[in-house]
């Protein structure tokens, strides 16, 4: 039988908090897929998202190739590319997992930024 005394529960409700509170910034990196620029005032390249589906795209999910997620939508809200359209992101240059998508339809890829270069990434 579990221990429900009102004691465990406060300890476990001041555990849990703690947790949040001191890794609230490092969990919302790893939702949100982490910062685009890594370093302020570092090296930069670009992501273009070239659309050429024939719908129009609603989400852009960007994360550094080693995180585990590809994070939250990096478009503006009420934002989408069009069909024709493109669409930039200023990055750290290295590795960048991918995910867009349409409502219908989503791809999924790894692209290399290179600094002070653009990396296109087209969707057909």
């Amino acid at each position: 039988m579990a221990d429900t005394s009102p004691k465990r529960f406060v300890v476990g409700a001041v555990l849990a908090l703690s947790v949040v509170s001191t890794g609230c910034g490092a969990v919302m990196s790893y939702v949100q897929g982490g910062p685009l620029v890594r370093e302020p005032n570092g090296p930069t390249g670009k992501i273009v998202i070239d659309n050429k589906s024939g719908y129009t795209l609603g989400a852009v999910l960007l994360s550094d190739c080693d995180s585990s997620t590809y994070g939250l939508n990096r478009l503006p809200s009420r934002v989408g590319i069009e069909n024709g359209n493109t669409y930039e992101f200023t990055v750290s240059p290295g590795c960048w997992s991918v995910a867009i998508g349409s409502g219908s339809a989503e791809v999924r890829g790894k692209l290399q930024v290179v600094a002070d270069q653009a990396s296109v990434y087209t969707v057909n």
